[in-house]
């Protein structure tokens, strides 16, 4: 081999600094292994939150502390940053799709125009988007134009508005004013975009990732290691407009409040009376069928009085507050005070109060502030005056505040805005929801002011940092969320790493067993390579995953293909009679195995490329695994081992490439395939068949990914049944949600559709509440809701992970599954008709690869109802099906090389004999290189946790299948194909 030298310093120089670079991962994990002995040696009763905000508090001590290491110049933050990521499922924490609203910025580019056609338009485009995969200004586009008639986008009334005037004219046609609707839709985005980076970057998590999706709206951020996940979804859904209001007193609203609540009173009084007419009538009805009943058997109504005292209660006092609700009360009041005979009431200069509630409930209740609002709802003054914000304690010390300095302009109109209220109130509003509205004392000339309120540090800090970041330019909501709790992360490494170790040692000693001493040198490679691929993933900041642990696993698996490929030539270079020297450098020559080793990579490197491109989050870490795995194998299988290999055979050394045992195994085979290949059109046949008519029947058990929905997995201190589960959440969520045992008995994976279509901030939360309501009685006692939701550490009981994918982004997910299938096979035909440079060749690894998909679809549809794992076909089902793909491809095109070679080699041979003597001498290799492949799978799917079961058995299959249909239908096809072509010319 030439350049051995400078091989060998290549891979001790790429070996070292994947050693440096793991050295960081491994002194953060000793840091904060002390920081979790802290925790629990200073924590009360071992309660897990309390834990969780120690170790945090001892993190952020030594956060910037030179030297943590006990040597050299590092800070734990140093370290930190350095270290291997850890994505959600292996470290808990919070991965969201946010959808920007277009509707939104629509409304706010027209200024809020009130415009019939332009209002029908946007509802026509929020109701067909719930079916489509189109933008949601496309529709709104076509709307528009369907119902728009003489009417255009340029109208003075939608977008020929002040603020547009420089670029929309009166007479712009729609063409062009979509096109500058477009752009500056662009342009909204990229700042909310920015707005919640800098948001992320203040939080405080590690390694934060945030990133655009294509022209969508959407964004993608993932928080491993957050874990106050309530925190994080105020965060990144606040849009943080910022208004500076007057308010009315109780005292000069009680009147309002009288007469609004005679009004309800009378209203409701008149309904419930038609209401008892009615039922009356029925009674008299039902009488006269049944005959004569007794008086005192008679049904008597009774109403009881209700209006809007029986759920608010005003002050009429001389401060800001009007009247206090319960939180449970309050859509009522909102109800009954939005009503237009109850508005009608506000008169004169009341005539544009606005009702908002405070931002925080005191015992359940919340005060309710009454807006001096005008025709336009235009604020005095808004939050871009602010130029800084910072969380401060109030003259005590003792409550976190956020203070706030303005800009010039804001300086002014606050001056004037407090010298006209003195002894007034004025009130501090976010996003709807007052957060102070104290006495004015004296006119604040400084422009500097404060947000007081029962804030807690972390709120406070929030609070400053969402305001100095500005405002989102319009609303971004959650269409798609996981939630990983710590406490599941921490399972998840720990199941990791006993099934790596066990793949890893039982792929070992089976090399050692079947190749014997060669075996220790292949062995030396494959852990070269495990160095390589976790360095390289640790230096490019790679997120790994619980997939991305199996790409590792399954790489390993096929990594060591590439050396049987090699060493099975060399025995039969051996045994052809050539020597050690030259059976080598044929093994490892063009001729020998380099060809099929490069032809079977780039297949599944094609693959693996797909993956990356239409995969999201844990699909795409397991794509970037398996692509550096494959590269790595690459370099370790044809160098490493090859260095290792002449150093052991020079100077004529004699080297064993197999044992005692294994020395005449898979030799002198010459099996007829092609002659069987009817059989195997039958069996496969009758299992698509049969798979077909499941899939009709049955059909498949598809997970939230493709249906929308949200799906928790919820662990009991006790057993519990899915029935019962089941048919007592259909109480409190109207129809009875999916439940399955997840792994252990007390442990329920628990679907759901409630309210999936209802968009907004507390939507999660009611739902959970809903969730918590119904399990209540399955809990221990003295259970909160807080407990419940979980997120710390030692959690033992509650939601441990959750996920939310609403029907929109559930439709692009499903058109984008099928666009990779679609493109792997059209990729693969495409590049084996290139290498081959024949279509029978092709024909016959695109047909492979189509069976082996649907007898995996076969197998999932008609067993999914009776495995005790989850068979749920989502994303992850998505990248097991085109790692079969990639699978059973390498194994195809490793048996065409072989039946070329022996086409240009054995001209007198017929076609027939050289198609069965290819499968024949490379069936030592297949066997092989699925029998590493399973041992590993097997490992990963016996000790690699519950939440990977499913695509572990996906993979499983996808190699029994690909290996037997690499010897019994890519062939078999190919063969016939070219014989009917053959017999077309004749």
């Amino acid at each position: 081999m030439q350049n051995k030298g400078l091989i060998r310093l290549f891979a001790i120089l790429f070996g070292l600094v994947s050693l440096y670079s793991l050295s960081f991962t491994f002194f953060a994990n000793k840091v904060e292994k002390e920081a979790k002995t802290y925790a629990k040696a200073n924590a009360e009763e071992n309660n897990g939150r309390e834990i969780a905000r120690l170790e945090k508090a001892y993190l952020d001590s030594v956060a910037n502390v030179p030297g943590v290491l006990g040597f050299g110049s590092f800070t734990y933050n140093d370290i930190r940053d350095k270290e291997i990521n850890l994505g959600l499922d292996l470290k808990g924490g919070i991965n969201a799709t946010l959808q920007v609203s277009v509707k939104d910025i629509l409304i706010g580019l027209s200024n809020d125009s009130k415009n019939p056609i332009f209002s029908q338009a946007l509802q026509a485009a929020s109701d067909a988007q719930r079916n489509s995969s189109e933008s949601y200004f496309d529709l709104f586009y076509k709307e528009f134009e369907k119902i728009a008639g003489e009417t255009k986008l340029s109208d003075p009334s939608i977008f020929g508005t002040k603020n547009l005037r420089e670029k929309i004219k009166f007479d712009t046609p729609n063409s062009e004013v979509k096109t500058i609707l477009a752009s500056e839709i662009d342009a909204s985005i990229s700042t909310a975009f920015q707005v919640l980076r800098s948001r992320i970057d203040k939080f405080g998590v590690t390694q934060p990732n945030i990133q655009r999706i294509g022209t969508s709206g959407r964004i993608l951020i993932e928080l491993p290691g957050a874990k106050d996940v309530e925190r994080v979804k105020k965060l990144l859904q606040s849009t943080a407009e910022l208004q500076f209001w007057e308010v009315y007193t109780g005292q000069e609203l009680i009147q309002f409040l009288v007469a609004a609540n005679q009004k309800v009173a009378e209203t409701i009084d008149v309904e419930e009376t038609k209401t008892t007419e009615s039922k009356s009538d029925e009674d008299n009805s039902i009488e006269d069928l049944l005959g004569d009943v007794e008086e005192n058997d008679s049904i008597q109504s009774t109403s009881k009085m209700v209006s809007l005292f029986s759920y608010l209660q005003p002050t009429g006092q001389p401060s800001s507050v009007i009247g206090y609700a319960a939180v449970k009360d309050t859509a009522k009041v909102n109800e009954y005070l939005s009503r237009k005979d109850v508005k009608a009431l506000l008169t004169g200069e009341y005539k544009y109060t606005k009702f908002l509630w405070d931002a925080k409930s005191s015992d359940d209740y919340l005060p309710l502030y009454a807006i001096k609002s005008n025709r336009n709802n235009e604020a005095p003054i808004e939050g871009d005056v602010i130029s800084d914000a910072s969380q401060q304690f109030d003259q005590l010390g003792a409550n976190p505040e956020v203070s706030m300095t303005m800009n010039g302009n804001g300086t002014k109109l606050w001056a004037k805005m407090t010298a006209e209220n003195v002894g007034k109130f004025v009130a501090v509003v976010l996003d709807d929801y007052v957060y102070t509205a104290p006495r004015v004392n004296d006119a604040i000339t400084g422009g500097r002011t404060s947000i007081s309120g029962n804030f807690t540090v972390e709120e406070a800090t929030d609070l400053a940092n969402v305001l100095k970041a500005g405002k989102l330019p319009a609303a971004a909501h959650i269409i798609q969320s996981e939630v990983v709790g710590p406490s599941l992360g921490q399972e998840a490494i720990n199941a990791s790493m006993i099934s790596f170790a066990i793949a890893i040692l039982l792929v070992l000693v089976w090399m050692i067993l079947y190749y014997g001493k060669a075996g220790w040198y292949a062995n030396v490679a494959l852990l070269v390579n495990i160095l390589f691929i976790f360095g390289i993933l640790t230096s490019y900041g790679a997120v790994l995953t619980l997939p991305g642990i199996a790409g590792i696993i399954l790489t390993i698996g096929m990594s060591v293909d590439a050396n049987v490929i090699i060493f099975e030539r060399i025995k039969e270079n051996l045994r052809s009679g050539q020597n050690f020297v030259t059976a080598i450098d044929n093994g490892f020559s063009v001729k020998g195995a380099l060809s099929s080793i490069i032809d079977a990579n780039i297949t599944t490197l094609l693959t693996g490329g797909i993956l990356y491109v239409f995969g999201t989050g844990p699909i795409q870490g397991f794509a970037f695994t398996l692509i550096v795995g494959i590269l790595t194998s690459l370099f370790t299988a044809i160098f490493i081992t090859r260095m290792l290999l002449d150093g052991a055979t020079s100077k004529g050394k004699s080297l064993a490439f197999n044992t005692p045992t294994t020395k005449n195994w898979f030799t002198n085979i010459n099996i007829e395939f092609l002659q069987k290949r009817k059989i195997a059109y039958i069996v496969s046949g009758t299992i698509i068949i049969l798979g077909i008519g499941s899939l009709f029947t049955n059909g498949l058990n598809y997970g939230v990914d493709f249906v929308g929905g949200r799906t928790y997995t919820v662990r009991f201190d006790k057993d519990v049944k899915a029935s019962d589960v089941s048919a007592t959440l259909k109480d409190v969520f109207g129809s009875a949600p999916e439940v399955k045992t997840y792994g252990s008995n007390n442990q329920l994976k628990i679907t759901t559709k409630y309210l999936i279509e209802e968009e907004g901030p507390v939507t999660d939360t009611k739902v959970q509440k809903a969730l918590f309501d119904g399990l209540v009685s399955y809990l221990p006692a003295g259970t909160t809701i807080e407990d419940f939701r979980g997120g710390f550490d030692g959690q033992t009981v509650g939601i441990l992970s959750y996920a939310k994918v609403e029907p929109t982004i559930a439709d692009d997910i499903k058109q984008s599954a099928g666009w990779a299938i679609i493109g792997s096979l059209i990729g693969v035909f495409l590049y084996i008709l290139l290498r081959f440079k024949k279509i029978e060749f092709s024909l016959g690894a695109v047909a492979a690869v189509f069976h082996d998909v649907l007898v995996v679809l076969a197998v999932f549809s008609i067993t999914y109802k009776l495995m005790p794992f989850d068979m749920e076909i989502g994303q992850s089902f998505i990248a097991a099906i085109l790692t079969v793909v990639g699978y059973s491809l390498n194994d195809t095109v490793v048996i065409f090389d072989r039946i070329r070679e022996f086409s240009t080699e054995h001209t007198k041979w017929s076609f027939l004999d050289t198609v069965n003597k290819g499968l024949s001498s490379t069936l030592g290799r297949t066997v092989n290189t699925s029998i590493t492949t399973l041992v590993v799978l097997l490992a990963i799917f016996i000790f690699g946790g519950d939440s990977i079961k499913g695509f572990m058995f996906a993979l499983i299959i996808g190699v029994i299948v690909g290996t037997y249909s690499s010897l019994f239908i890519a062939s078999p096809i190919m063969y016939d194909f070219k014989q009917k072509k053959a017999k077309s010319k004749e």
